[in-house]
């Protein structure tokens, strides 16, 4: 059966299909249950929350699921280069120039203090160990070695993200147990970490096959990935499970803003691209006045947090007012196929569009 993989077996779930973190809200304590639920791996996208709301969740979960999931972490950020005061200005004259937002807000992104909310990863990642999650994922990183011994001395499996060959060899050399390759199409924040540039940017059916011919664990594949098609096709490149995001985001139980749920099931015909205008982060989004004005920018965008918080007043406005001009709309170049459903409707018809695929092709 071509659910049987050594992902399912490994983790103990019954289909290969796992539901991204997507940090932020979006995957919410039911979306994650119904896809576990429902035979798949639901995850939490925890990089953006305290240690303890991290706990709560955790038990919020497991009321709604005795089955499997993943909690994911960011991997501390290390900032090498001196903050550009001169940048950091200029930002702020641009953002209060643009006449759509209102003064009030403007105001405030003036006014801000650029002292970032930081979360101890070392406190985020002992709750993940003491309440003994089923299973741990990290981004934008290599976790430490420590850490990767303490996990597995509490039989947690680890899977890290990679958006090349050399990053997945170097995961597989620090121990980790499966690989997820994050292809150039996928939604929101790229993985990569020992460099960015074009030459990180590999499309899914490229990097699949290249990095199952190199490295010795799992690889999940990550990036486009909408419908049955997708799965098929990942399994036969050699991954042994897939990961998708932008696809869940109009389920029912997502927790992203209506608008941005429309934005993702409407988005035939609009440009989906690279960015890093919310956040200083290379990031895929659906395009939108934002990030149009944005890319007329003629200075240099801040870094990760600092353009982060630098947009956070006109995101909480964007949301509270239901512009969707103006939100953080990320999603992958597979979004004009996503489905509004309920999460387990959705699997199920995951389940059986990859069946009926895989016996036509005998």
């Amino acid at each position: 059966m071509w659910n049987d993989t050594l992902i399912t077996r490994r983790l103990g779930i019954r289909y290969p299909i796992i539901q991204a973190p997507m940090a932020g809200g979006i995957a919410t304590p039911k979306l994650i249950a119904a896809v576990s639920n429902a035979g798949g791996l639901g995850s939490l996208g925890a990089g953006y929350m305290s240690a303890q709301s991290i706990r709560e969740t955790i038990r919020e979960i497991r009321q709604l699921t005795k089955a499997p999931f993943a909690v994911n972490l960011f991997i501390p950020q290390t900032n090498d280069h001196a903050v550009d005061m001169t940048a950091i200005d200029s930002m702020k004259q641009y953002l209060r120039s643009l006449q759509e937002i209102p003064q009030e807000v403007r105001d405030e992104i003036l006014n801000l203090s650029l002292k970032e909310t930081k979360f101890d990863f070392s406190e985020q990642l002992s709750v993940i160990i003491e309440e003994q999650v089923p299973v741990f994922s990290f981004t934008f990183g290599i976790l430490p070695a420590q850490d990767i011994d303490d996990l597995k001395q509490h039989n947690i499996p680890i899977m890290g993200t990679a958006t090349t060959v050399a990053e997945a060899t170097e995961l597989e050399r620090a121990g980790v147990d499966t690989v997820i390759v994050q292809g150039a199409e996928a939604g929101g924040h790229r993985g990569s970490f020992l460099e960015f540039d074009d030459s990180s940017l590999v499309g899914l059916m490229a990097l699949v096959p290249q990095v199952a011919d190199q490295v010795k664990i799992p690889v999940v594949a990550s990036g486009g990935i909408m419908d049955g098609r997708g799965i098929a096709a990942a399994l036969a490149l050699g991954a042994s499970a897939v990961q998708m995001g932008t696809a869940f985001i109009p389920s029912q139980e997502s927790g992203a803003h209506t608008q941005y749920k429309k934005a993702v099931v409407t988005s035939l015909g609009q440009k989906n691209v690279l960015t890093t205008a919310f956040s200083g982060k290379p990031a895929r989004i659906i395009q939108n006045t934002f990030v149009a004005s944005m890319r007329q920018y003629a200075g240099s965008i801040p870094p990760y947090p600092v353009q982060n918080t630098l947009t956070t007043p006109l995101r909480s406005w964007a949301a509270k007012h239901s512009r969707s001009d103006f939100m953080s709309l990320w999603a992958g170049q597979g979004s004009p196929l996503s489905r509004e459903n309920e999460a387990a409707e959705f699997m199920a018809a995951l389940i059986k569009e990859t069946s009926q695929i895989l016996e036509s092709l005998g």
